[in-house]
């Protein structure tokens, strides 16, 4: 059991870590163009200066429901984790981990609303670029919506133990 809850901690504090680095990373979209590889993030666009991000205002307001998301779901398993924490060394068997599962859940669904609306709105459609493909901030956000979804049924699942 303890191999388990050490497990689920490790994968939960990899899921923070990437949270952290798929928000405040600016390599969601990925593409090249005459003065070399060009990537958009959440924030800024770089090629080799980072500027504000060029957006439509049809698309505004998509992008700040991606930030908002982003935001919302690292808050939510860093609350989570705190939980998970403060629940293994106060609560008894059998009602640990009801609120550290829910929260983790409740951040899984946060990933899932970002990344979404950011595939529906924004794949494939970069400013001065030619052959746009997704950067490695995208994969690790969905990367943590597995994660998430996981460690929060685990944490679930725990409460009986």
């Amino acid at each position: 059991m303890l191999v388990l809850l050490a497990g689920i901690f490790v994968v939960h504090i990899a899921t923070v870590i990437m949270l952290f680095v798929s928000t405040i990373a600016n390599v969601w979209m990925v593409g090249s163009s005459s003065i070399g590889t060009i990537s958009t993030g959440l924030w800024l666009l770089c090629n080799k200066t980072c500027t504000q991000l060029p957006v439509s205002s049809q698309d505004e307001a998509s992008l700040k429901a991606v930030q908002a998301f982003m935001i919302l779901s690292i808050i939510f398993s860093v609350v989570a984790l705190i939980l998970f924490i403060i629940q293994l060394f106060t609560l008894e068997k059998g009602k640990r981990f009801y609120m550290t599962g829910a929260v983790m859940l409740v951040c899984w669904m946060c990933i899932l609303i970002a990344v979404s609306i950011y595939t529906a709105r924004f794949t494939g459609t970069m400013v001065y670029s030619t052959n746009p493909h997704h950067g490695y901030c995208f994969i690790l956000a969905w990367i943590c919506f597995c994660f998430s979804f996981i460690t929060g049924i685990l944490y679930l699942v725990l409460r009986k133990k």
